[in-house]
């Protein structure tokens, strides 16, 4: 099952691969996402889900749900998706995989002040504050939902794609310029991703990868007070109980 934004892109990756078909979801809006987990719910099992997709945006802007933007499509749309698809996830005994980044070290928040977007708005803390979400959502999923579903999240590296293009800040000029031919190709970026996906073992539950390795995370990326409190605030940003 393939999930993206663009219809005609989704399909025309899915009809490369034998077998898959493909959804479309806007995750700057929740109600798409609730309408991809029902129709998800549908399938026989969930195995793996992969949550690949995130962005970064030059201006702040609110989505229809009056979240910020980068905030709701790299965190809180896949936080829910992922609550809503618990029952099948836990059946299946599935692995969740969150793409994060090594930004997330520049996006630490304090006690009590996790979602605070107060201040001038900045495209590189907003995505690092994001990525940092991704972190310790990981592991606090990984602490609640053990031992039926682990999870697990990784640096894909810099990647020659065209993901950087709507940024501000040292983050899209880099994607803009020939520093590209110096970053990884996109299969190389997915290799981690596949690796946690497939692999039996190497990977640990809960932790942050890089080139197929745990690796370190910041110190605030692993308090489980902090952690606790991102899901309970993330549950009431999006309706559920926590």
């Amino acid at each position: 099952m393939l999930v993206g934004r663009s219809p005609e892109k989704t399909a025309a990756v899915a009809a490369d691969l034998p077998g898959a078909w493909s959804h479309t979801v806007d995750l700057a809006r929740l109600d798409d996402v609730r309408r991809l987990a029902a129709e998800l719910t549908e399938l026989p099992r969930i195995d793996v889900l992969v949550h690949n997709a995130g962005a970064s945006f030059a201006r702040r802007e609110l989505t229809v749900d009056g979240h910020e933007r980068t905030f709701q499509v790299d965190h809180l749309a896949p936080y829910l998706l992922t609550r809503l698809l618990e029952e099948p996830l836990r059946a299946a005994g599935a692995r969740v995989v969150t793409t994060s980044s090594f930004m997330h070290w520049a996006g630490g928040a304090r006690r009590g002040h996790l979602i605070d977007n107060t201040g001038p708005y900045l495209a590189t803390r907003a995505y690092a504050r994001a990525k940092w979400c991704n972190v310790l959502l990981t592991r606090e999923l990984a602490r609640r939902w053990a031992p039926e579903v682990t999870a697990t999240c990784f640096d894909p590296g810099a990647v020659a794609t065209s993901f950087g293009a709507a940024s501000g800040g040292v983050t899209g000029l880099a994607f803009r310029t020939p520093l590209t031919a110096f970053m990884r190709t996109p299969a190389q970026g997915a290799d981690t991703l596949v690796w946690l996906a497939t692999a039996e073992e190497g990977w640990r539950n809960g932790r942050h990868h890089a080139d197929r390795s745990p690796t370190w995370t910041a110190p605030s990326a692993r308090d489980d007070v902090r952690a606790r409190e991102l899901w309970e605030v993330s549950a009431r940003l999006v309706g559920l109980p926590g």
